[in-house]
C-alpha cells in the first residue's frame, strides 16, 4: 500500500471548495498545533510569570492534536477516559467551546506580558467563531478529506503485520 492510500492531497483542495466552517476550523486547530508547540517553547525562557502560560501552551499541543487529527486515537495508547472526552468534542458547539476555554487561557496570558502567545490567543478565537459559525449555520461537523479512512478488512495481511509490528 502507498502512502496516498492513506493521505489524499486532493482532498485538501475539496476541504477549502466546501465552504464548511468546520473544516476551516479543523485547518486552523492544526495550525494550532504546532504554533502552540513553538511558542509554547519560546515563552520558556521569560522571566516573568508568562512562563506558565508557555508549559500550558505546550500541554494544549498533543491534546489538539489528539482532538483534530482522530487516528492519533488508534497508533498511541490513551486512557479510555481521554477517549471519552475527546469523542464528546465531535459537535460544532462542543468545539467552539474547547477552542473558547483554550483562547480565554492564552488571553489571560497578557495580563502578565504581552508576547507571542498573543498570536496563539487570535487564532484560538478565529477557531471559535468558525466552529460557532458551522453550529449556528446549521452545517454538519466534518472531519478533513485528507485522511483516507482505510478499514482492516480492505488492507492486505501484510500490511496488518506491518502495522502491528
Amino acid at each position: 500500500m502507498a502512502i496516498t492510500d492513506y493521505f489524499k492531497i486532493s482532498g485538501f483542495l475539496q476541504d477549502m471548495k466546501s465552504r464548511n466552517l468546520s473544516l476551516y476550523g479543523q485547518w486552523i486547530g492544526i495550525t494550532c498545533i504546532f504554533l502552540s508547540l513553538a511558542l509554547g517553547i519560546a515563552n520558556l525562557f521569560h522571566i516573568n510569570v508568562v512562563f506558565i502560560f508557555g508549559i500550558i501552551a505546550i500541554v494544549q499541543s498533543p491534546i489538539l492534536a489528539l482532538v483534530e487529527i482522530p487516528f492519533l486515537l488508534k497508533i498511541f495508547r490513551i486512557p479510555d477516559s481521554l477517549i471519552s472526552f475527546i469523542q464528546q468534542l465531535d459537535t460544532n458547539w462542543m468545539r467552539a467551546l474547547f477552542y473558547a476555554v483554550n483562547a480565554v487561557i492564552q488571553w489571560l496570558s497578557l495580563t502578565c506580558m504581552a508576547t507571542s502567545l498573543l498570536a496563539l490567543a487570535i487564532l484560538y478565537t478565529i477557531n471559535v467563531f468558525c466552529y460557532a459559525g458551522a453550529a449556528i449555520l446549521g452545517q454538519e461537523f466534518h472531519q478533513s478529506n485528507v485522511v483516507a479512512t482505510v478499514h482492516v478488512s480492505e488492507t492486505p495481511a501484510e500490511a496488518q503485520i506491518r502495522n502491528v509490528l
